[in-house]
């Protein structure tokens, strides 16, 4: 037999309980449309809280970058893989039933002399017109995604640094329970990659051009956000866990052993040594590495590590929530 409330009180049935559990969810549906990658989250969130219930997350390698650093329009082919990762995203939007859709565009789309043929096309996929956020609005909803679940964690001293690796260009936030700073700067695995011609091993010459844009972009990113101030560095997006994949030894990739892993600096510096000298077969055969990672990998594991020598952090906590989970978070 249940036990009895304090007198007055009002005890929920189950059915009930679980019925005013539903009605506080707000399903909703986020994509992230990057250089490199679409992704979609379905989740049922839960604001009283703070759980974000996943019903689907998926990621294409669509490329949308593609020679935007070289040519600053989209390609048509990269259009076409874009708009066939959105017909398949919008099925599943469909199935779920989700209420509210949020799209948002970063670094490919911002810089696209062409970008309303993008948003056309999107609109007429979704019926949602896709959002070319800013560099600093791309930084709060990394932040929100990253940190939303580690308030209360005892062992992660604040502020926290949230690192955005992505294609074309990556975030750099500060902030402990809020933001205090954020700045994003233009550079990414796919734009370095592209930039210094890498594809099998990197000579010396290539790796120490990519080196100084890199410290280049941290000097810029500093002049907003204090990056040496910060106690615990968190990574986001693939690049990263990536990384962590590497680290950990895994036999495929697992996002639940990747979630929250910590990898110490020394580990980053031997990584990036293998992804330098390797062949693209070589990267290929690793057991973790996404097909659409291969060739843009190495410039993203230099950007890590440069950021964690740069800023002095011992290992950095890895997230595999991210701008996608602050997408959604920003529907509630």
């Amino acid at each position: 037999m249940p036990k009895a409330g304090p007198p007055g009180a009002h005890t929920l049935s189950p059915t009930r309980r679980v019925r005013s559990v539903k009605e506080r969810m707000t399903r909703v549906a986020a994509v992230d449309c990057g250089t490199n990658s679409i992704r979609l989250l379905v989740a049922d969130a839960d604001p009283a809280t703070g759980e974000l219930k996943d019903l689907e997350r998926r990621m294409e390698i669509v490329r949308l970058g593609q020679g935007v650093d070289r040519t600053g329009r989209l390609a048509p082919e990269a259009l076409e893989r874009t708009f066939a990762a959105c017909r398949d995203y919008a099925r599943a939007v469909e199935r779920h039933g989700a209420g509210r859709v949020r799209f948002v565009a970063t670094s490919a789309s911002r810089d696209a002399e062409n970008r309303d043929e993008f948003v056309r096309g999107v609109v007429g996929i979704l019926g949602v017109e896709p959002e070319v956020i800013t560099g600093d609005q791309e930084a709060q909803f990394s932040f929100t995604g990253a940190t939303k679940e580690l308030k209360g964690r005892t062992d992660l001293e604040k502020p926290y640094l949230v690192v955005d690796i992505g294609g074309g260009s990556t975030e750099f936030v500060v902030g402990d329970d809020s933001v205090r700073a954020a700045r994003s700067v233009d550079i990414g695995c796919v734009r370095l990659t592209e930039r210094h011609g890498l594809s099998g091993p990197v000579t010396r010459d290539q790796h120490r051009a990519m080196r100084t844009d890199i410290e280049a972009a941290l000097d810029e990113a500093e002049r907003s956000v204090p990056l040496t101030q910060a106690h615990t560095l968190v990574g986001l997006a693939g690049t990263v866990t990536t990384v962590a994949g590497i680290a950990l030894g895994l036999d495929a990739y697992d996002a639940s052993a990747i979630h929250h892993s910590r990898v110490p600096s020394d580990d980053v510096a031997a990584i990036v040594e293998r992804l330098l000298s390797s062949t693209h077969d070589e990267r290929a055969a690793i057991p973790v590495m996404h097909p659409g990672r291969v060739d843009v990998i190495t410039a993203g594991a230099v950007i890590l590590l440069t950021i964690m020598e740069r800023t002095g952090a011992r290992e950095v906590v890895v997230s595999e929530h991210d701008i996608l989970d602050g997408i959604a978070w920003s529907l509630t």
